[in-house]
């Protein structure tokens, strides 16, 4: 029993020492601030792919479709071909009743003959006339006969001429009849005009096929299934960064685990509207070797807009963290950024010793003048001045306009730099300053001994989740919230 007695009070110390250090710690978790850095969530900068898509749907088609109807009317006497077919160019595919037609024709070539006769007796009229007219020129020539007789004549024979110009002109006028009517007993033999497979067929025998005003679609025939296109509709906010060429992913409803591939061909201007929603239609190619991809299958479809590869990234959330109000320094006007870009600018030239020295002569008066505008600004932060106020009282400059006065001090600064350039070495500097200018820039946050900094950055593509950067270090962690402290 002593000892018993004796084990707790060593108990309860024990136990009071650790509810001390309990309560010290949630001092420092909840409102101690401890440290400053406690309470932020962060994110790594890795490297990866930045891929930038639209994303749409669109329906599977053969490439190139073909309406087969019938040029005659009549009633189907014969089906030769069914659905999912092969057919070749010229092979018949249907035939059509060619009895009434071929009474037409018929009747056509009677007509014909009736006028081949009509010839004949006009050139025996026309015979007799000539030799008439020539016999009594001879006897008005002898004055046996009167001037009016020979007139007479004289106007026989130019009426029978005109009679048989009239009846030749009859025979070519039932010549076409009699080759329209075999043309029509012809088109009563329906053919495929590609080499394809068919897709619809709309006719039954027996059926009857009126084309008086409109030609009926009998067939549909896909010329080649191999070679097939998605109609996509596109939404008017995304069509401008859609060009042809660019690579689009998708999948069918039918083989959801599968992913097929295809390329932009065209972007049509026929805009549509449905419910005050304009789009555009996006034609995309399609191989379909082995055919499985079928006529009307829904699309869902991504086009790779831009694509990088093996870039630093952040996630979107750390460009939208902002500090609050009083527990960090300001971030830089426009994110800045131009200096940490330059040297990987100038190394990519291969630039030789003498260029390298203006470049970092260059760089060292940059130094120089970006250390005593921050020194200045920290003068003006330890007199009170109001942030971003300048010298003159005037009100600060835009991010804008702070960016075209630091271009300008860049072109002033290099200007020795770029003149010893080459020619292909001169474009690459001048196409690399003016991406930089163009730039969209961020400012990232880390925690450095406690205290938030920033850190400007360029921004490159971003897919909504992830944004690719430069300026900035790889596994570097940076900021993207703050976590909520117990009241």
């Amino acid at each position: 029993m002593p000892a018993a007695r004796s084990r707790l009070p060593r108990n309860l110390a024990i136990a009071a020492v650790a509810g001390l250090l309990a309560l010290a710690a949630w001092w420092l978790l909840a409102g101690g601030q401890g440290d400053a850095g406690a309470g932020f969530r962060t994110a790594k900068i890795d490297r990866g792919d930045v891929a930038v898509v639209i994303s749409a749907t669109g329906t599977l088609r053969a490439t190139t479709t073909v309406d087969v109807g019938s040029q005659v009317s009549g009633q189907v006497q014969e089906v030769l071909v069914d659905f999912n077919d092969r057919v070749s160019r010229g092979q018949e595919i249907a035939r059509l009743d060619p009895a009434p037609l071929q009474t037409r024709l018929q009747q056509a070539e009677a007509d014909l003959a009736s006028a081949r006769a009509s010839v004949n007796e006009a050139r025996a009229t026309l015979k007799n006339a000539e030799a008439d007219f020539a016999r009594k020129s001879d006897l008005l020539a002898r004055q046996l006969i009167a001037r009016s007789e020979a007139d007479l004549a004289l106007a026989a024979r130019d009426q029978a001429r005109a009679r048989v110009v009239s009846a030749e002109a009859s025979v070519l006028q039932r010549q076409a009849a009699v080759n329209n009517a075999r043309l029509d007993v012809e088109y009563t033999v329906i053919r495929s005009p590609v080499d394809g497979v068919v897709l619809l067929r709309d006719i039954e025998p027996g059926q009857t096929v009126a084309a008086s005003f409109q030609t009926p679609v009998l067939f549909q025939i896909a010329e080649d299934l191999s070679q097939m296109q998605i109609d996509l509709s596109v939404d008017e906010a995304d069509v401008g960064q859609i060009r042809e060429g660019l690579a689009v992913t998708f999948t069918v409803d039918a083989f959801p685990d599968r992913q097929f591939r295809g390329e932009v061909r065209q972007v049509r201007l026929a805009a549509t509207a449905t419910a005050n929603v304009i789009s555009y239609p996006v034609v995309v190619q399609v191989q379909n070797p082995d055919q499985s991809l079928l006529p009307g299958m829904t699309a869902s479809a991504e086009i790779v807009v831009s694509q990088r590869q093996g870039v630093l990234r952040v996630p979107n959330v750390a460009l939208r963290f902002q500090p609050p109000e009083g527990t960090a320094p300001a971030a830089p006007a426009g994110g800045g950024g131009m200096m940490q870009d330059l040297p990987a600018l100038a190394a990519g030239l291969g630039l030789a010793p003498n260029q390298q020295a203006a470049f970092d002569a260059a760089m060292a008066t940059m130094r120089e003048r970006a250390e005593a505008r921050a020194a200045a600004m920290r003068s003006a932060a330890a007199s009170g001045a109001p942030a971003g106020a300048t010298g003159n009282g005037g009100a600060a400059p835009s991010p804008e306009a702070m960016r075209a006065r630091m271009q300008e001090a860049f072109q002033r600064t290099f200007a020795e730099f770029r003149d010893s350039l080459d020619e292909r070495q001169r474009s690459d500097w001048d196409a690399g300053l003016k991406a930089m200018a163009s730039a969209r820039r961020g400012t990232l946050w880390t925690v450095s001994g406690g205290k938030l900094a920033p850190v400007p950055v360029r921004l490159g593509v971003s897919d909504g989740t992830l944004t690719e950067v430069s300026g900035i270090d790889e596994g570097a962690e940076v900021v993207t919230g703050q976590e909520r402290r117990p009241q």
